[in-house]
Parts: C-alpha cells; structure tokens; sequence
C-alpha cells in the first residue's frame, strides 16, 4: 500500500513512545461501532486484520482511525417526517407548527436510524520516530484535524506541529517556474496552477500538458503565482505539491517494479515489505523537499 495523499507534521520533541506502549494508549479509543442511535463512530482500529492497533515496520509505526457513519439522507428524512406532519393534522385538525415539527423530525430520524446504512472508511497514518514525521493519508485537512483530535485524546503530552518551512511552498514553485529551474533531485511534471492573488484570483491550468516556460513566465510577470505544481523526485515518486504543503497524488514510480520483483512473498510479507519501502522512500522525498524549501521554520 501507498498513501496518496500526505498532510505533513513533525514532533518539535524527539518521539519516545515505544509500539507497545501506543497500543496501550490508544486501545482507551478503539473502534467500537456506532450504536442505533449514533450519526457516526471513531476509533483506532487494526492496520492488519487480526493483528494489534499499532504495526511496526523496522522502526516504523503504522496506524489507522476508523469512522463510521450512518448513512440517512436528508431526502429520506424529509418525506417521512412530510407523511407524519398530514398525519398529525388530520388526527388534532390543524397544521403542526415550527416547534412540533422539529420534534417530529427528530422522531424520524430516532425511528430511522437503526436501520440506516453504515459506511466505514480508514485513515492511516505514518509515525517515524527517527525522523520525527507524523503524516496523514487524507486530501482535507478535516480528515486529518480528526487523526490530531483523536491522538490528543490517547496520547500522554502529545504535542505535534504542522510542517512549515523557511520558504513557502507557494513562493518556492513560484521562482522555480520563474527560473526555469527546480533543485536538484526534483523535476518539473505536466500539471501546474498559477492562480492571481487579488481579488477575482484569476486561474490557469495546465493538465497532462508540456508547459512553456516562456507562456509560464509570462504569467508570472502579470503577477500570479504557483499554487500546484506536479513534481517527480530522483525519478522515483511523483506527486503534486500545493502552496500549503500538502503533498498529493502521490505515485511511485520505479519503486513500485522493486516492489513487484517479490511475487513469492506472502500476503503479510508483502505488506509489511511494501510499508518498509514507502516510508523509507517518502522519508528521504519530506528530507529533500523541506531541504529545497530551506529547511524547517523554527516556532516562534
């Protein structure tokens, strides 16, 4: 597996919680299924079916939120408690005013809930104690404040600081479109966004197209700025890096062939083999990207 998406934090103190003792903790958040009456559940649930809520991977430490919610559409909603409303009226010979219709939608959405869908999804997350990463797979920032959230409730002195670095990302793909020119290590893709900071935020994309540097340059010079730029490092990972440092759309590229080459493994073998191999090539991609962005800002 590889995450797709990466919303990037550090520990600003070195991480000393061992496996085990993670498992401890957050076991007081476990994933528990959301009752009849409950919109949604969270809790940490097994990375590995039948394994523990925390896997290890040479040092690295893999984990997952489970959210559960259930599916009730407002449509749904909406006409049951229509149908109880003409009901109402015809048995006390008025309309239901503003109060008792509340009351009744809150009855039907109590009667319909037990038997409301349920819909599940993960969010994984990657701790390098050696490096001092915390990244989250999840493309809004939502997804990931709710991993924060419920780490903070698990963790004892968790403290966790959204990666931020000496130069912006946005003013960074900026002067490298600009230039021509990207840091060594790192190629310029397809895809890019130039979006204009004044009011109307004038936008131009380019998609799966060769971009001119002179066209980009131009609008440079008219005063827009990168807002996305689709990038290739060492010609092993690509991905899409945004002006708040999210980094989407991840893709390996050589490294998924490497990965192939173990057809013999077994299915925990391949896993864990593929967990080993991204962190390890998404650690060294944070390390020169951050370097490339002038390193770490330091808290005020």
């Amino acid at each position: 597996m590889w995450f797709k998406n990466l919303q990037v934090y550090r520990f600003p103190a070195p991480w000393k919680v061992t496996a085990s003792d993670l498992e401890q903790q957050l076991g007081a958040q476990a994933f528990r299924g959301a009752t009849g009456f409950e919109m949604q559940s969270q809790g940490w649930t097994s990375p590995r079916e039948g394994e523990g809520l925390v896997h290890a991977v040479q040092g690295q430490f893999l984990l997952a939120l489970c959210t559960e919610k259930k599916l009730l559409p407002s449509s749904v909603i909406k006409e049951v408690t229509k149908l109880r409303a003409q009901e109402a009226e015809e048995r006390q010979g008025y309309k239901p005013g503003r109060k008792q219709l509340r009351d009744l939608k809150e009855q039907v959405i109590d009667e319909l809930l037990p038997r409301a869908f349920n819909v599940r999804r993960n969010t994984w997350v990657w701790i390098d104690p050696a490096n001092g990463w915390l990244v989250i797979d999840a493309g809004s920032p939502g997804k990931a404040d709710e991993v924060i959230v419920n780490l903070n409730k698990c963790i004892d002195d968790f403290v966790v600081e959204r990666l931020d670095t000496v130069t912006s990302a946005g003013s960074a793909m900026t002067a490298w479109l600009a230039a021509d020119d990207v840091p060594s290590g790192f190629t310029i893709d397809q895809d890019t966004e130039l979006q204009s900071p004044i009011e109307e935020k004038a936008t131009v994309r380019f998609v799966r197209h060769t971009l001119d540097p002179k066209e980009v340059q131009r609008h440079i010079s008219s005063g827009k700025q990168c807002t996305r730029l689709a990038l290739t490092w060492m010609g092993r990972v690509s991905f899409v890096l945004t002006e708040t440092l999210v980094i989407k759309r991840v893709t390996p590229v050589d490294v998924i062939r490497e990965s192939e080459e173990s057809s013999a493994m077994s299915d925990d073998e391949r896993f864990d083999s593929d967990i080993a191999l991204m962190t390890g090539e998404l650690a060294k991609l944070l390390s020169d990207l951050v370097e490339a962005l002038g390193g770490v800002k330091k808290s005020a």
